[in-house]
């Protein structure tokens, strides 16, 4: 009997297999330029790998009515005006997940790497953000991701955004909300 490691991973490869399979046989294998306007090309495009300057990181998406901003380093599309009100890890889901951005729906709690990977960790005090960047209301304070804590569902990782610290907190206590748009493995919920 296999192990359930040794089956998550297994299960992991042939996910990565078919994505890979997929992306190539729908004619998607070029490369897709940062500076393509068009954000669905980078929905699995990550220059994880690349630090690019805080000047060109992000680009404001005209597509959207200017509402949305991708981040040129991840590929991810984030909500460019935050949302002020403080809720529970679960009416966060809710809220990303009914939310309507630029016109789009299929919005989503970000995982606890791609929220803190918003972080630039040069900037000492509050809001921990790359210099120059395009969000307006980012307050400076904590931040739910979607990623449960392993040993205890009942909490779930976030993002101080005063500090640029990481930790975990029970999900029924409230914090600020940041929805992004873009793939995500499932087992970050």
């Amino acid at each position: 009997m296999r192990s359930r490691m040794q089956q998550s991973q297994s299960c992991i490869r042939m996910l990565g297999f078919s994505l890979v399979v997929g992306f190539v046989v729908a004619g998607h294998a070029g490369a897709v330029s940062p500076s393509d306007s068009n954000p669905t090309t980078h929905s699995s495009e990550h220059n994880w790998d690349k630090k690019l300057p805080s000047a060109s990181r992000f680009t404001t998406l005209g597509a959207f009515g200017d509402a949305v901003v991708r981040d040129d380093e991840t590929g991810l599309v984030w909500e460019k005006t935050l949302e002020t009100a403080e809720m529970s890890w679960s009416d966060a889901r809710a809220l990303c997940a009914d939310k309507d951005v630029g016109g789009r729906k299929g919005w989503r709690l970000p995982s606890i790497s791609e929220l803190a990977s918003l972080v630039d960790p040069s900037i000492r005090s509050g809001p921990t953000l790359p210099l120059g960047h395009p969000f307006t209301n980012v307050l400076m304070d904590v931040y739910w991701s979607a990623t449960s804590v392993t040993d205890n569902p009942k909490s779930a990782w976030l993002v101080f955004f005063d500090t640029g610290k990481a930790t975990f907190a029970f999900k029924s206590i409230t914090f600020h909300v940041w929805c992004v748009r873009g793939g995500m493995p499932a087992d970050q919920y």
